[in-house]
């Protein structure tokens, strides 16, 4: 296959060149790049050299890739890379990318994306492309919608970075698809998609929260919580109340951990240990959004037996809450308990939450269904 070149709504993709090799050296020095990519680590001159002489110009003479060089079509600058990382032989192709450090924030990798998928349908006649990348890599998944792509799903990755697991996205694309040149296409700049993306896209944040006696600190769960939660979860009321496992051992609590960050990573729920200002675990509590409803999630939460009766789980829950309305966008947050959990009640009529009904045989709980109380929260009750 004879290399070519495609310039597109304000990108320029060429082959590569002997001499962008200093330029992509320093490209993958980046640390998002070494995270997300397969790039070698650590990421020397050599391998910088390999690419643009040997590998890029192999895959082109194979007919296996497609390889370019995204390049600013006025100053020549490197701007990243992307292109076709494979070719298969029933008219499939997966797109890869990655955008330099200097160039973030300019739409180029969107236009440099969509511009590859029109070249591969109309000129190489394919008839699809797929996008896959790790569970987490935010950014990654955010210009594949951009460009187009619908996300069908995950799966476990056979070669992964070791930062997250095995878990991928996957995403496809068809002849016709592809967004107009100009357009935002979908998850443009200000939809819901972009700002959740920017929030996940990054570490857990740390939110604060006030009471009668002190601060408390809404933050990541640790290893170092590891021995509270189990503590906490062999307590006979988290028994009584929740569907923690019984027995619960320190594998719970560490399955639990790896749950947390996982849920982090693919932006479904945000999980916090409550702690006081000497970081002593206070408890957890978390919000989980609906797969059907962007708008909607719901809480949960469990405090530490000492932690019990001090007002420390309604004043978090008014933080994460605000934080949930003012930063992921939400619209209204339900909270439920089993019949009978007068502390959970309590704890959310306090931080404001309406008390809704009850749902009879509403949740399961230890092998049978029983009734639960429900209540919300919507974006304007907090003032």
């Amino acid at each position: 296959m004879e290399p070519v070149e495609i310039t597109e709504d304000g990108v320029r993709l060429r082959p590569w060149r002997e001499e962008d090799a200093d330029a992509v050296y320093r490209a993958c020095q980046d640390p998002v790049i070494q995270r997300w990519t397969r790039v070698p680590r650590p990421y020397l001159p050599e391998h910088a050299r390999g690419f643009v002489t040997e590998l890029s110009g192999r895959a082109w003479a194979d007919g296996t890739g497609a390889p370019f060089a995204v390049c600013d079509p006025v100053t020549g600058d490197l701007l990243g890379s992307c292109g076709l990382v494979s070719i298969d032989g029933t008219d499939t192709g997966e797109i890869g990318y990655w955008t330099a450090p200097w160039a973030r924030g300019r739409g180029v990798m969107v236009r440099a994306t969509r511009a590859v998928a029109r070249w591969s349908f109309d000129t190489l006649g394919l008839g699809r492309l797929i996008w896959q990348a790790e569970v987490g890599n935010h950014a990654s998944r955010l210009v594949a919608l951009r460009a187009g792509f619908r996300i069908d799903g995950r799966l476990r990755l056979v070669d992964s970075t070791p930062h997250l697991g095995a878990d991928g996205w996957i995403g496809s694309l068809f002849p016709g698809e592809v967004p107009a040149t100009g357009s935002t296409g979908p998850a443009g700049p200000g939809t819901l998609a972009a700002r959740r993306a920017a929030v996940f896209g990054r570490p857990q944040p740390v939110l604060f929260a006030t009471t009668g006696s002190g601060e408390l600190r809404l933050r990541p769960m640790e290893e170092q919580d590891l021995d509270a939660v189990v503590h906490t979860c062999r307590d006979p009321e988290s028994i009584r109340w929740t569907t923690v496992p019984d027995p619960y051992d320190r594998s719970d609590a560490e399955g639990y951990l790896s749950y947390v960050r996982d849920t982090w990573a693919r932006g479904d729920a945000s999980c916090f240990v409550i702690a006081d200002p000497d970081d002593r675990y206070l408890g957890t509590i978390d919000l989980r959004l609906s797969p059907s409803d962007p708008l909607l999630a719901d809480v949960g939460f469990m405090s530490a037996p000492e932690a019990r009766g001090r007002g420390y789980m309604s004043a978090a829950l008014v933080a994460l809450s605000a934080w949930g309305f003012s930063t992921l966008g939400l619209a209204r947050i339900e909270w439920r308990a089993n019949v009978g959990n007068t502390a959970s009640r309590r704890a959310a009529e306090k931080a404001g939450f309406t008390f809704e009904g009850t749902l009879r045989g509403g949740v399961p709980h230890r092998g049978e269904r029983v009734d639960a109380w429900v209540g919300a929260l919507l974006a304007g009750d907090l003032r």
